[in-house]
């Protein structure tokens, strides 16, 4: 082929050029069709990965990060170190609970491990925090603090962050069974989270803060004990024979009017009072320890003497022959100062009409 005066230069340099340039080996993965690497992702939990796991109100919840082991309570490595009196734990000098802080012989709260809830039972105590006269509020201060009191006693942090909005739009008021002053606005701030793990109990630890205030939850787990006693049908009638009254040891649900399945033969006693008597007419009334807000209290009686009233009726008893209702803790029988005296003050009493 023959070239032009023009084109010749142009077809030389371009030789040039392209022998300048050291060409690149060939990639084995690309040449063969494999995917590429993957992009490494945030560890689960953190604020990125809540970030990439979609907009808020998305209505499943995005799972683990591929190859993130799920919570193991059995690889936090147990602690002997020396514990005085339950809470166990106290705030640093300068903070104060806001308001009288909240105790529950049993309770059930959702604490959360950066990857979903994990659902506690037992003894708990909550309170929020507030800076006392005079003292600046330093959310850093108090964080420092309690890291180093918790993991010096050998607790780990299982988690320092903000729950998904999948996730907490699964809780409603019955699921956080009340833990209103140690739930803090996990809606809008990191939820932190400890666990102790002893020979006989776990302890577990739920914080939040803010710039104002923070919130605590500190929970070790017990086995579910009954306190309900049964008493029978005869000795029910013997009682209200004496004095127009007998009290009974109903179980609920915690927080909740839901009679357990434990105080069932409970009931059963109370219908064959009523069948051995049907001129018998009784007032259902429901207490209350002190526990918590008043008002709360109130409603939570009335509702549960109306779920035994409804037990009753779902197994035959006449509703005319029954009433119910609810006086919270404004009867106590026993001093709510003491774990028993709360058990003893919530209570189920049949009151002859």
């Amino acid at each position: 082929m023959k070239l032009s005066a023009r084109t010749a230069p142009l077809l030389i340099l371009a030789v040039l050029l392209g022998g300048c340039q050291e060409s690149a080996p060939a990639d084995p993965a690309v040449d063969a069709g494999a995917p590429p690497a993957p992009v490494a992702s945030a560890p689960a939990g953190s604020e990125e990965a809540i970030a990439d796991a979609g907009a808020p109100g998305d209505a499943t919840p995005a799972p683990a990060a591929s190859g993130t082991p799920a919570f193991d309570i059995d690889a936090i490595p147990v602690s002997d170190a020396a514990l005085g009196e339950f809470p166990y734990f106290s705030l640093p000098a300068g903070y104060e609970p806001m308001n009288k802080p909240v105790e529950m012989d049993y309770a059930r709260f959702p604490f959360w491990t950066g990857q979903g809830f994990e659902w506690v039972e037992g003894r708990s105590y909550e309170a929020s925090i507030d800076a006392a006269d005079g003292k600046t509020w330093s959310e850093f201060e108090l964080r420092k603090n309690l890291e180093t009191l918790l993991t010096g006693v050998g607790a780990v942090k299982v988690t320092s962050s903000k729950i998904p909005r999948e996730w907490t739009d699964k809780l409603e008021d019955d699921t956080t069974q009340g833990h209103i002053d140690g739930l803090g606005d996990i809606y809008n701030e990191a939820a932190t989270v400890y666990v102790l793990r002893r020979a006989d109990r776990n302890i577990w630890v739920h914080f939040v803060t803010n710039s104002a205030m923070g919130n605590w939850i500190i929970m070790e787990t017990a086995p579910f004990e009954p306190t309900a006693k049964l008493i029978d049908a005869s000795a029910m009638k013997r009682s209200l024979d004496a004095t127009g009254k007998v009290a009974l040891q109903v179980n609920f649900a915690t927080d909740s009017t839901q009679v357990e399945p434990s105080s069932q033969p409970q009931v059963e006693q109370v219908v064959q009072l009523l069948q051995d008597d049907p001129s018998l007419q009784l007032s259902i009334d429901g207490h209350t320890d002190n526990t918590g807000d008043g008002q709360h209290n109130q409603v939570l009686s009335e509702g549960r003497a109306a779920s035994v009233v409804a037990e009753l009726v779902a197994r035959g008893i006449d509703a005319a022959r029954l009433q119910a209702q609810g006086y919270g803790d404004s009867q106590p029988v026993a001093d709510n100062g003491t774990e028993a005296g709360r058990a003893q003050n919530r209570r189920v009493e049949l009151v002859k009409r």
